[in-house]
C-alpha cells in the first residue's frame, strides 16, 4: 500500500471528504487529490499534521508499519 492509499484509506474511516481535509491540512482539494494518487507527496510539515490528524504515525503514514509504542 502507498502513502496515498493509507491517506485515502484514512480520509475514508473518517468519513471526510478531500475538501474537508484539504481545509484542514490548508491546501487545495487538488493536492488531497494528487496525494491520495500518488501524483505527488506531500511535504513533511503536511504529514506531521496528517499524522496528528488521523492519530497515526508519521512511520505509519510513509511505511504503513504501526510502531509499537
Amino acid at each position: 500500500m502507498t502513502i496515498g492509499e493509507r491517506i485515502y484509506e484514512l480520509r475514508r474511516q473518517r468519513y471526510v471528504s478531500q475538501e474537508e481535509l484539504a481545509d484542514i491540512m490548508q491546501v487545495s482539494r487538488q493536492s488531497v487529490s494528487k496525494w491520495e494518487t500518488d501524483q505527488s507527496y506531500p511535504e513533511l510539515d503536511k504529514i506531521a499534521k496528517l499524522a496528528k490528524y488521523f492519530d497515526v504515525s508519521t512511520d505509519y503514514l510513509i511505511t504503513g508499519e504501526r510502531s509499537n509504542a
